[in-house]
């Protein structure tokens, strides 16, 4: 009985949704997108597509989203909205995360992006546009993904802190006390491996089009390179997400080396309350504000 009504619950939404989305107007760059895909589809291989076409859209959305973060530390303006504001970049630590980025996209992930095809093909997963699910569908498979890659982030990065072995793996990733957007992908590769399943979840899960694939890519990369961005930016869009836990909630973690453990809501850490410390840290800032502005 309650899954026929959450059955319901979602068939109510999905047409509330689509009613309202009659009544956009059309996207201008509707057009101009399905003529590239229909280009891409016409003269590359589906081999060629879910390879090739994944590693671009990793290599290009990655360091895209990541030249933001890396000009605002020659923005004095923007230091006022750095969290660590005692510990800035420095060329050596940003040179020497570039090269381990490089090493570990090209010889960790690239070679299971080359599975992409074979994923694509056991499971039957479309490249037509005729195929391609609208984009609130698009959006609400994206929450999903988010929602279990969240979980397994959160049991997972939680074990990878244990004192046993925490020192071979994980301890990689916490070299840098400061984070930086660029520094999202610096891991030891096993952390890569472990970590990088919780992505791969969503896509069994909910996947229904090579284009979901991209999506969903190009928003784990968005919200990663944020928490590490070691900026609390105003106006943030990603501020609107529910329960979006932020640059500031992840940056308590590398400051600490303990608690925070989710990447992308709050809620794990709520109810297990590996957030307590991050909220008593929270309150003395505040107290501490109070008392500045007296």
């Amino acid at each position: 009985m309650a899954m026929n009504d959450s059955v319901n619950i979602l068939n109510s939404a999905y047409l509330a949704v689509e009613y309202i989305d009659s009544f956009l107007p059309d996207n201008p760059l509707q057009q101009p997108f399905k003529n590239a895909w229909n280009y891409m589809l016409d003269n590359y291989t589906k081999f060629q597509i879910a390879t090739w076409g994944s590693l671009i859209v990793h290599e290009v959305s990655y360091f895209l989203l990541c030249v933001p973060g890396f000009i605002f530390q020659f923005i004095p303006y923007m230091q006022k909205y750095k969290i660590q504001q005692d510990k800035p970049e420095t060329w050596e630590k940003q040179w020497k995360c570039f090269k381990t980025l490089l090493f570990n996209h090209f010889f960790i992930q690239l070679p299971l992006i080359c599975g992409t095809y074979y994923f694509t093909e056991y499971f039957n997963i479309p490249y037509g546009w005729e195929e391609m699910p609208r984009w609130y569908v698009l959006v609400a498979q994206c929450f999903g993904c988010a929602v279990i890659e969240d979980a397994w982030h959160y049991f997972l990065h939680r074990l990878l802190h244990h004192k046993r072995i925490y020192k071979y793996i994980h301890k990689v990733h916490h070299e840098f006390v400061s984070p930086f957007g660029m520094q999202a992908e610096y891991a030891h590769p096993l952390e890569t491996l472990i970590l990088g399943t919780g992505f791969f979840i969503g896509i069994v899960v909910f996947c229904n089009h090579v284009v979901l694939l991209w999506a969903w890519v190009i928003c784990r990369l968005m919200e990663t390179i944020d928490v590490h961005s070691g900026y609390d930016v105003p106006l943030n869009p990603l501020h609107l997400v529910p329960f979006y836990a932020g640059a500031r909630f992840h940056d308590f973690h590398h400051m600490n080396f303990i608690g925070n453990y989710a990447s992308t809501f709050t809620w794990w850490d709520r109810i297990f309350g590996t957030d307590s410390q991050f909220i008593a840290y929270q309150e003395k800032e505040k107290k501490k504000q109070c008392i500045t502005k007296k």
